[in-house]
């Protein structure tokens, strides 16, 4: 993402953002937490002055951010506190227990590029669908939950401690605000940056009258309120397109998906679905007719794989993005077989994967008879990551706190969402499913749906 360019004057985004979004308090409260702002040196502003643990959104996307305490020799973990970009919450309130706490934060789903992740080598339990609070246990899956890798943090003092989130480009809180306004807006269909881009107050300030005239946002309504709207109309956006792969049989299953991209093919993967889990693998509209996955279904016997026939991609036992996919085994990589799907036109498909799709275990499926055109240039896309059977690393830009500690930038796959929508069509992959025999019933009633 390119960060803040000289040319866009703070002042002039003050004054056009503030007179649109028209709060003008709201814009000198956001000026004053982003003056001078450093996340090692500052306490945080007005959020902070109350004291306790401090959690500070230093970043352009919306945060969604989970946290664990001691409590005696257990852990209580507990989420989700939702910070919005240039936004501190309190986590803790004082006095803080003395030691080592813990902090992971994911990005929200409205954003495109998969959701990024904040956090460390801790591995606790958490609730990824709806917010909890539980004793870790020591097993996630025997509780209904999911693992993720969780960030220490050694809290020193009683009265105050500030934990800021940051990416690559680092900004004050003032400039996270600006930029996550500029994010929302490209991620509701708003986008207002120029060919480059690079930050243009006048396209933003266009771009947020007409949000806030198709979206009727009333006059009064203040900055918050645009950012939380804004970031709700991105979610529906991002319901509606891409392609997202579900998981519904009773084991785990690892996917992936390869696509044409530009001149050549990419093969990306792992993301690990858990029984009723869901991944978005794909958060751009389809525009090619085409796409691919790979499912592979754990099972006490052995591996499962798609029963329907495949053609051949590259892939690696660690997680992986690679480009081209012809010479798998000259560029070290495996070949695997992958199904391919049609979009049929649309910009949003839901990939559902039942257990009558798999093959027994110790069977290998078969190749298709037909391929499709694999001219390509070879390459691979960064990406080392986690291995298959394992969690996925938490990782994310850079997380820092008081002490000054930074954790290098890793990217994960993005994490499994249980959400559902009927704005894309759900899709039986093709050949793997034979029809139900139909049995003979008295008439009946039909029911009606619920409500939504």
């Amino acid at each position: 993402m390119a960060p803040a360019r000289s040319s866009a004057d703070p002042r002039r985004w003050r004054s056009l953002l503030g007179a649109l979004i028209g709060v003008a308090v709201g814009v000198c409260a956001v000026a004053g937490l982003g003056a001078g702002a450093n996340a090692q040196q500052r306490p945080a502003a007005k959020a902070a002055a109350g004291g306790g643990w401090q959690l500070c959104n230093q970043t352009s996307y919306v945060l969604e951010a989970a946290t664990g305490r001691p409590d005696n020799r257990a852990v209580v973990v507990q989420g989700w506190i939702r910070l919005r970009p240039g936004q501190c919450a309190t986590a803790a309130p004082g006095p803080l227990v003395r030691g080592v706490h813990y902090v992971y934060a994911r990005t929200s789903p409205a954003h495109r590029g998969g959701r990024r992740q904040w956090g460390g080598d801790a591995r606790l339990c958490i609730d990824p669908t709806a917010s909890f609070a539980v004793q870790n246990p020591p097993s996630c899956e025997q509780m209904g939950l999911e693992e993720r890798t969780f960030r220490r943090v050694q809290i020193n003092k009683r009265d105050a401690w500030r934990t800021s989130f940051s990416e690559a480009s680092q900004y004050t809180l003032f400039g996270a605000r600006s930029q996550g306004l500029q994010r929302l807006l490209a991620d509701a269909g708003y986008d207002a940056r120029t060919a480059s881009g690079g930050a243009d107050p006048r396209r933003a300030a266009a771009a947020i009258q007409r949000f806030r005239a198709e979206a009727n946002i009333p006059a009064n309504a203040n900055e918050d309120q645009v950012i939380d709207a804004l970031e709700n109309a991105a979610r529906r956006r991002a319901a509606a397109i891409g392609l997202t792969l579900c998981n519904r049989t009773s084991g785990r299953i690892w996917s992936a998906v390869a696509r044409r991209r530009g001149e050549g093919w990419e093969s990306r993967g792992w993301w690990p679905l858990g029984p009723g889990g869901c991944a978005r693998a794909v958060d751009d509209p389809l525009l090619q007719t085409v796409y691919f996955v790979h499912a592979a279904l754990e099972s006490p016997q052995g591996e499962r794989y798609l029963a329907a026939a495949g053609e051949t991609f590259c892939t690696s036992p660690t997680k992986f993005a690679i480009i081209g996919r012809e010479r798998c085994a000259d560029r070290y990589y495996d070949e695997t077989l992958f199904t391919a799907i049609s979009s049929d036109g649309r910009e949003g498909l839901v990939v559902e994967f039942a257990e009558a799709d798999f093959l027994p275990a110790g069977a290998r499926p078969q190749r298709s008879a037909t391929t499709s055109a694999t001219a390509d240039t070879p390459g691979v896309l960064p990406g080392a990551g986690f291995a298959r059977g394992r969690a996925p690393a938490s990782a994310g830009a850079v997380a820092s706190d008081d002490a000054g500690q930074t954790l290098p930038p890793r990217r994960p796959a993005p994490s499994g969402i249980v959400t559902r929508t009927d704005d894309r069509t759900t899709l039986t992959l093709p050949g793997q499913r034979a029809p139900a025999p139909k049995t003979p019933a008295p008439a009946a009633p039909a029911p009606q749906e619920p409500p939504r």
